[in-house]
């Protein structure tokens, strides 16, 4: 729904209809059509002027295209709702977009026993340790949305070898085939530009904004997870929320000038 604008206040008309409708554009009101101008000039109570200089940035911004002789539409790529995950809680990637009525799917690029002692050493293994390495690009309906490569002591999770993840939370195939449990962990979340492999892979443009997450994931305490993840910028946000018992915070991060957030796997 519309919001009210504020007719007394310092913001020009035209640039609070377009953040009204920028809003209700990533809400996925407009997955069917775009209100034309006359609609928004009766739905707002504003001039036809004003609703065309809030199209007009609309336009720019590539969120709405408009072609001669035909309504104005939400690009393809605003067109569904946003997707969100909770910082701090215990949901998943997959859970995340099943929520928007989308399909998560996952097409696994690896599923293998392997060596790397630079993540043993992440879980406090010795460097030899066998790990099991899983590599997943995911997908919200057709469209690519994450990056993902997770590690886990081949010993706890080499029951995972031959499991179907084409539609499903690692987690929840991790506790029927092996009997691990990850139950909380900590992320590190950052913003990134989109390398050349992964704009590839991502279906965006080298340069584009990403987040970036690296993940521990615990089981009673003991490191059992490291994962890495790259999701697309323009697909995805994060939420918070605080209260007198609960919050979040950033913490110094001493690896490289990010932040990070601590968030039960």
């Amino acid at each position: 729904m519309a919001s009210r604008l504020d007719r007394a206040g310092a913001v020009p008309l035209w640039s609070q209809l377009q953040d009204d409708l920028r809003d209700r554009i990533h809400r996925g009101e407009f997955e069917q059509t775009f209100p034309g101008e006359l609609a928004l000039v009766d739905e707002y109570a504003v001039s036809r002027n004003t609703v065309r200089q809030a199209l007009a940035q609309l336009r720019a911004a590539g969120m709405v295209t408009a072609e001669r002789g035909r309504p104005p539409r939400v690009a393809d790529r605003y067109a569904r709702p946003e997707i969100t995950q909770p910082v701090g809680a215990p949901s998943t990637l997959f859970e995340a977009v099943e929520s928007t009525g989308r399909t998560q799917t996952s097409v696994v690029r690896a599923l293998e026993r392997t060596v790397d002692g630079v993540v043993a050493t992440r879980l406090g293994l010795e460097e030899s340790t066998p790990l099991l390495h899983l590599e997943r690009l995911r997908y919200a309906d057709d469209e690519p949305l994450a990056w993902d490569r997770a590690w886990l002591p081949f010993a706890a999770a080499g029951g995972l070898l031959g499991a179907d993840l084409s539609h499903t939370a690692l987690y929840d195939e991790l506790a029927r085939h092996t009997g691990l449990r990850v139950d909380s962990g900590h992320e590190r979340i950052r913003v990134a530009l989109a390398d050349p492999v992964r704009a590839r892979l991502l279906g965006v443009g080298t340069g584009d904004p990403v987040f970036r997450i690296e993940r521990v994931g615990h089981q009673g305490g003991v490191p059992v997870e490291w994962r890495q993840t790259v999701v697309r910028g323009d697909r995805f946000s994060l939420t918070a929320a605080f209260g007198p018992r609960q919050h979040w915070q950033l913490a110094p991060d001493t690896t490289g000038g990010t932040d990070r957030a601590p968030v039960p796997a």
